[in-house]
């Protein structure tokens, strides 16, 4: 086996700078599901094609260590860093611990369910220190504390996204970055030092400020002093009140006291009184009690002969009403007798009534037809009326059948007239996307919309959802139309997001009047294509028609990009901008023929009557295991080897495939036959509905002789039966008129005796009942006189009980009145008493309350107490008057010796400032003197100038005095970056207005080299620094670079200069400086064909078979430690 001479592990961990990056462990966090790398103590490379996670390594560091997502341009909400449909990701960092200190590994997990939308997911991470729960706070303290590193600090961590705001600081903002990545102390006395400035500069107004503030304080107390007196005079005005109510408190309650006292004599007197009318009513009660037993015994005897008068009065009036009804009977009887002679002639006149009407009956049926002439009319009529009746069933069923058929395709026409519709919103849809997609599209499609009159020829556009405007039409949609849901990927893919939003125009004279319009006038951003005359421009295809045939037989290709979808020729002009008609389109088989065909090869030869030197870009789209792929090659400029980079494919939102133009012509051709089957079957419902309507004109007649014929025989049964009825008639007049009248008379004649007889024995009953009453109503009379006289005794003895009754009523009553009234004055006494108590108890006040200076009299009092009110009210409450006054009076004292210790205190803080000035300058212009050596030689060594001054705010600080007091201005201070990359130029201060990309990318780097030795942090991250360097400036940087980070070491392995990370998609082959042991290249490979795991990458293993591959045998030697590369 191989044997490779690598350090011991003792010996790696020597050189790492306490604070230094040993380990990151990832799981979940953007491109990677789980990766662990481990840093060399060093220069680390980060080499990787672009997209597969080199930048995720620097976000991981900066989020580990506790930095925010803004410090990394990106992002503001850290749940944005979790991998695409996972819930959770962790960040796990090992720094190299302080001599004697413990390992401090640091552990961040971003919880996607955690945090809130308004809080940008603040609450989403959890922080872990050694695997022990932590918060932000604690992380921030040990990594800034205890290890000086300064994440949030361009100068020592510069992100990919903030490469540009370096070059764009002003003087003082740089001056700031340097100073934080120095130390601490350097930063923080330049802060302290422009706030001392701040204070001297405003302590010559403070002087004057105080001396007038004091002369106000001073003033303002005079005014103080008056209103003291008067809230005095006011408090002693109160004190009286207050002395006055306890007075006023014990005399209500001596009024109250007196007043309940006269209560109590009342009520024995009258208690008294009571007594003496209850033994006077006695007597009179018992003699009450006699006359009203008498009353009662006399009452009860006439009650007895009163009911014996009335049942005799009954008696007397139930004999004669039985008279009187017997009297009516026999006279009704009499009257019934005369009545029968009577009944029988009149029963022999309506018999020959009944006879006449009966011949007049029978004469009417002469008037009537024949019976059977009206059961035929009948029976013709009905069968009329059957025949009309299915015809017009049956023409009903023949237009309700023709009814269905166009309902049916009514409701065909419906469906597909919504479906079509349906289809025609697709392209708002589409339209609605794009006007997502930028803020300024949806008022520049109106504008476009509304003015399509100012325009000389159509203007189409957006690409995205091309609707062309033209003076002659309405405006309408012409669709970018993949062929399917890929296409629609592969396009929007390839096609740039601006190109969807570009506007399209025919002419030159459209082109300036939209971009004078919509860009000058509006000031809004537009992409707008020329396409002379809308013409699209047939192009020689990429690969030969040979070719393509073998690509399509031999690879799993299929097309071209611009075959996989149509679009009017001035949208196809401008989508051919990005070559879509070079694009290959393939399925499953590409992915095969690039693992065993070497189709990159094949694509990248050129073709033979082509004669441009090296070799060919080339660009596909294909489909592997259900996923979209695109592919791209291109080769290198400088070295002519063929780069790569696949990438997978994103769904399209733009422009997703719509409905087939064929089912739209499909719907639109159902739609014209429906409307061709109703318009046929119309005339034919009309024709049903006529014939219908003559039909029933027949059935109406038809239906009246029928009814004519009905009356006839409904007329000729009425008349059988009226006959019968008449006939009927007859026999009962007849037989009324037969009767035997005299065996009814004799029985009439025998009842009026038996009712005659019966009369009179009721008479003789009534006269014995009369005389009966008469005798018992004398007995009664004189009872009634009797109890006359014992009532009116009775009325005399009630009128003088009910006299003394009333009296001792009334004394019981005011008894009751004045013992309730003494109880509540007693009541309210004892709530005298105890309130009076309370506000001035009797053992402390009775004294003072005694004495001659307050008056002894309830009138007294309260005069006094309003006299005192009136002066309280006449004084305005002030309650904080004295405490103003004191103070204002404290106030003016201290003021008076600030005022006196003013000046000495100016000077004090003149002098302090001055010290603290001269330290740091000397400090500050020490770097800026070692900063500008570096810089300066390493400018030269890229062929340009430099220089690195330390600026004053425009004036020499010792010159630069206002009257005693010295102004530095440090606040303006800064440092200037001046370059020069031509000869024939002069140094210029580093702008992003005058210098380039590349040109600000090397003045950036040589400007950090010149300040490596000198940060404070243990590392520093540099993101693609190198991108947009020429390939000379390239190299060099790089040299540099390596030259600056991997000097040798000092007195001890970890005494260098400290941790470096360069970020770059690529490195220049044979660079400078590769070599060195002190550099850790760091691969960066992820995609389809990886390892499923990190730890299947084994480093021996590897070299092994790269030995293998170049035929060099495993002869158990030793890799010498001076020529052995690192990998971790």
């Amino acid at each position: 086996m191989l044997d490779i001479d690598r350090p011991t592990p003792q010996e790696r961990d020597a050189e790492y700078k306490p604070g230094s990056i040993k380990r990151v462990k990832l799981n979940n966090f953007l491109t990677y599901d789980a990766v662990e790398f481990f840093p060399g103590a060093r220069l680390n490379i980060v080499v990787g094609p672009n997209g597969t996670g080199k930048s995720t390594i620097l976000c991981a560091i900066c989020l580990g260590l506790g930095g925010q997502p803004p410090l990394l341009g990106r992002a503001d909400d850290a749940r944005l860093f979790i991998k695409h449909e996972k819930e959770i990701a962790t960040i796990e960092i090992e720094l190299a611990p302080l001599p004697g200190g413990p390992v401090h590994v640091l552990k961040r997990v971003i919880d996607r369910e955690k945090g809130t939308e308004k809080g940008k997911g603040q609450g989403a991470s959890t922080y872990y220190i050694n695997n022990h729960k932590s918060n932000l706070k604690g992380v921030r303290e040990l990594v800034t504390k205890t290890y000086k590193i300064n994440i949030d600090n361009l100068c020592t961590f510069l992100p990919q996204d903030k490469v540009g705001n370096f070059s764009g600081f002003d003087k003082q903002a740089l001056l700031v970055e340097t100073e934080r990545s120095l130390s601490d102390d350097l930063y923080e006395s330049h802060q302290l030092m422009i706030q001392m400035e701040q204070e001297v500069r405003s302590s010559g107004n403070d002087l004057a400020s105080v001396q007038a503030t004091l002369a106000d304080l001073l003033k303002q107390n005079e005014k103080l002093e008056r209103d003291k007196a008067l809230m005095e005079e006011r408090a002693a005005a109160k004190e009286r009140i207050e002395l006055l109510q306890k007075k006023l408190a014990w005399l209500v309650f001596e009024e109250k006291r007196e007043e309940a006292i006269e209560l109590k004599n009342r009520k024995e007197e009258l208690k008294k009184l009571k007594k003496e009318a209850d033994k006077a009513v006695k007597p009179i009660l018992e003699k009450h009690a006699k006359v009203e037993g008498e009353v009662a015994q006399i009452v009860s005897k006439t009650q007895a002969f009163d009911k014996r008068v009335k049942g005799a009065k009954k008696q007397f009036d139930d004999c004669v009403k039985k008279v009187e009804n017997l009297e009516d009977n026999i006279y009704e009887q009499g009257g019934n007798l005369n009545m029968i002679d009577s009944a029988q002639r009149k029963a022999e006149r309506e018999v020959e009534v009944q006879r006449k009407r009966l011949a007049e009956i029978t004469a009417e049926a002469d008037d009537f037809p024949p019976m059977n002439e009206i059961d035929a009319m009948l029976g013709e009529a009905q069968m009329e009326m059957r025949k009309i009746r299915s015809k017009i069933d049956d023409v009903k069923r023949k237009a309700g059948n023709l009814k269905g058929k166009q309902d049916d395709e009514e409701e065909k026409k419906k469906q597909a007239t919504a479906k079509l519709a349906r289809m025609k919103d697709e392209k708002q849809n589409r339209l609605n996307v794009l006007f997502g997609a930028s803020k300024h599209a949806k008022a520049i499609h109106e504008f476009v919309d509304q003015n399509k009159k100012m325009f000389r020829r159509p203007v189409w556009g957006p690409v995205g959802c091309a609707w062309t405007y033209a003076f002659c039409l309405v405006h309408q949609a012409a669709e970018v139309s993949p062929q399917d849901e890929k296409a629609a990927n592969y396009l929007e893919n390839h096609v740039a997001r601006s190109t969807w939003l570009s506007y399209v125009v025919e002419c030159r004279e459209d082109y300036n009047l939209l971009y004078r319009e919509i860009r000058e006038k509006r000031k809004t951003p537009i992409n707008i294509i020329q396409v002379p005359g809308g013409k699209l421009e047939v192009k020689k295809r990429m690969y030969s028609d040979e070719r393509m045939e073998v690509l399509r037989r031999e690879h799993g290709f299929d097309c071209y990009l611009d075959e996989a979808f149509t679009a009017p020729d001035p949208i196809m002009a401008a989508l051919t901008r990005h070559n879509v008609d070079k694009v290959l389109v393939g399925g499953e088989g590409v992915q095969n023929s690039l693992e065993r065909k070497d189709l990159v090869e094949f694509l990248s030869s050129r073709e033979r009557d082509d004669t441009r030197p090296g070799k060919q870009a080339s660009c596909f789209f294909y489909t592997h295991r259900g996923s979209s792929w695109k592919y791209q090659s291109q080769p290198s400029r400088y070295t002519g080897e063929v780069g790569t980079d696949a990438s997978q494919v994103p769904s399209a939102k733009i422009v997703k495939p719509g409905t087939d133009p064929a089912i739209k012509e499909q719907m639109a051709s159902l739609i014209k036959t429906a409307e061709e089957t109703i318009e046929r079957i119309k005339p034919e419902i009309e024709s049903c509905s006529a014939e219908v309507q003559k039909l029933n004109t027949e059935g109406q007649e038809q239906g009246r002789k029928l009814k004519d014929a009905k009356n006839a025989k409904q007329d000729w049964q009425h008349y059988k039966i009226k006959l019968a009825n008449q006939k009927d008639k007859l026999a009962e007049a007849e037989e009324n008129a037969s009767k035997d009248n005299n065996r009814e008379k004799k029985k009439l004649k025998v009842k009026i005796q038996k009712l005659m007889d019966t009369s009179i024995k009721m008479t003789d009953d009534a006269a014995k009942a009369h005389n009966e009453m008469m005798k018992t109503l004398g007995s009664l009379t004189g009872l009634k006189m009797s109890e006359d006289g014992l009532q009116d005794s009775l009325r005399k003895l009630t009128g003088i009980l009910n006299a003394k009754q009333a009296e001792t009523s009334e004394l019981a009553e005011e008894y009751k009145q004045v013992d309730n009234e003494y109880n509540a004055k007693k009541g309210k006494l004892k709530d005298l008493m105890k309130k009076a108590e309370e506000i001035a108890p009797s053992e402390e006040w009775k004294a003072r309350l005694a004495e001659d200076d307050i008056p002894s009299t309830r009138e007294e009092v309260e005069t006094e107490m309003d006299e005192a009110e009136l002066k309280v009210n006449s004084i305005t409450d002030n309650p904080h008057a004295i405490r103003e006054y004191e103070r204002r009076k404290q106030e003016i004292l201290e003021y008076q010796a600030k005022l006196d210790g003013m000046t000495g205190d100016k000077d004090h803080k003149l002098q302090q400032l001055k010290l603290k000035f001269e330290s740091w300058k000397g400090s500050l212009q020490n770097v800026v003197n070692q900063v500008n050596s570096k810089f300066s030689v390493y400018m030269s060594e890229v062929g340009c100038a430099g220089e690195v001054r330390l600026y004053t705010g425009g004036k020499d600080p010792d010159e630069n005095t206002d009257g005693n007091v010295t102004q530095y201005n440090l606040k303006n201070w800064g440092i200037e970056i001046l370059v020069k990359f031509r000869e024939a130029s002069a140094l210029q201060v580093l702008s992003a207005q005058t210098h380039s990309g590349g040109e600000r990318s090397v003045s950036t780097i040589m400007y950090l080299m010149g300040l490596q030795n000198l940060m404070s942090s243990p590392f520093r991250c540099v993101d693609e620094i190198n991108q947009g360097l020429d390939e000379r400036n390239e190299r060099l940087v790089f040299k540099r670079i390596v030259a600056n980070s991997t000097g040798p070491a000092g007195s001890s392995p970890n005494d260098h200069c400290g941790q470096y990370f360069l970020i770059t998609p690529k490195l220049l082959p044979n660079l400078d400086g590769m070599e060195n042991e002190n550099i850790t290249v760091l691969f960066v490979f992820s995609g389809a064909n990886n390892f499923p795991h990190f730890l299947d990458w084994n480093v021996d293993k590897f070299i092994q078979e790269k030995r293998k591959f170049l035929g060099q045998e495993d002869n158990g030697t030793r890799i010498p430690k001076s020529k052995k590369r690192r990998s971790q």
